[in-house]
């Protein structure tokens, strides 16, 4: 961390452009955002207000050329606490961190990161790092550890991601063994993009101990924007069989204004639990990288015998990229 906080340092003595460093030691870009918000949570039982920190995060990222059409290339991203500076017991925890090699082949890279199937939803959750974020309701949304992966060149609208992920001596499908092979943990994405079109087939096997695989699309039609996905998972446990939807529609009413909506369900079919969760919103934009919003979030657990679990949110925030 220190290195990061230093390469920073440098750069602002050097006076160097931070979204574009002159070839040498530093040859990246410093990147991040502050998002904060004021919620009001409320779970049926006690009625809170409080101030959120939104996935704040601070990186660096770039590529450096090691011979003609070859690139080192590189990522380090952390998240910073901004409402009491405690990410979990440190200043700083460790969010998408890779080093790989770029080529007209593809790129061939490693670390922990985001998986191919949760980078696949690509940006069909509005609401994501809010109360509404799709990880709540949803399975498949993955930061892994010891991931060795190969993302190929864009080709006719085609790209492919396919990941594996040595268990290293852990029981990482949860069948009680420990792992030791190299494809012990496997993520894939197949996905296609072409003007206002993206649709994507994903999957997931012995990750988080779950099979899972999942099927996106998102279009724009002028000023709408549309997603939807479909998606099984099942744990290897026998105890969990999911299958839901969720879709999402966003509206640009002019520059400045965004109307946002998005709903999930998703049931289990191993013991009839159902969770849905349904989030509205709007952003106005005062700034290319800034944006105020609004958000109200409702969350339903229904389990089988029991009364529904009920959580809403309501808040208001701010977002800043640099």
């Amino acid at each position: 961390m220190n290195k990061l906080i230093l390469a920073a340092a440098i750069a602002s003595t050097m006076g160097f452009n931070s979204h574009g460093f002159a070839a040498g030691p530093i040859d990246g870009t410093i990147y991040g955002k502050v998002n904060v918000s004021v919620v009001n949570a409320d779970n049926g039982t006690t009625d809170t207000w409080k101030l959120n920190s939104n996935a704040s995060r601070l990186g660096v990222k770039g590529k450096t050329e090691i011979a003609d059409g070859l690139y080192a290339v590189y990522k380090a991203e952390f998240e910073m606490c901004v409402d009491d500076g405690d990410c979990k017991g440190q200043t700083f925890t460790q969010r998408n961190i890779m080093g790989g090699i770029k080529g007209s082949f593809g790129t061939v890279w490693a670390g922990k990161h985001d998986s191919p199937t949760k980078l696949a939803q690509n940006k069909i959750d509005l609401f994501n790092d809010l109360e509404g974020d799709i990880k709540n309701t949803f399975e498949g949304e993955n930061r892994v550890s010891n991931i060795v992966a190969y993302s190929s060149p864009k080709m006719n609208g085609f790209s492919t991601t396919v990941a594996m992920i040595p268990g290293e001596g852990t029981d990482i499908d949860g069948d009680g063994q420990d792992d030791t092979g190299l494809t012990d943990g496997i993520s894939y994405s197949l996905s296609y993009s072409q003007g206002n079109l993206y649709i994507a087939v994903a999957g997931d096997q012995d990750v988080d101990n779950q099979d899972l695989m999942r099927i996106v699309a998102q279009y724009n039609i002028d000023a709408l924007k549309l997603g939807v996905m479909y998606q099984q998972n099942e744990d290897n446990l026998g105890t969990k069989d999911e299958s839901g939807f969720f879709v999402s529609a966003a509206y640009k009413l002019d520059k400045k204004t965004t109307l946002k909506a998005q709903y999930g369900s998703i049931e289990d079919d191993a013991d009839g639990d159902e969770e849905q969760t349904m989030s509205l919103g709007a952003d106005y934009k005062l700034a290319k990288g800034t944006k105020l919003y609004v958000f109200y979030t409702d969350h339903t657990d229904s389990s089988v015998g029991e009364a529904d679990k009920e959580d809403t949110a309501f808040g208001l925030g701010m977002e800043h990229k640099f």
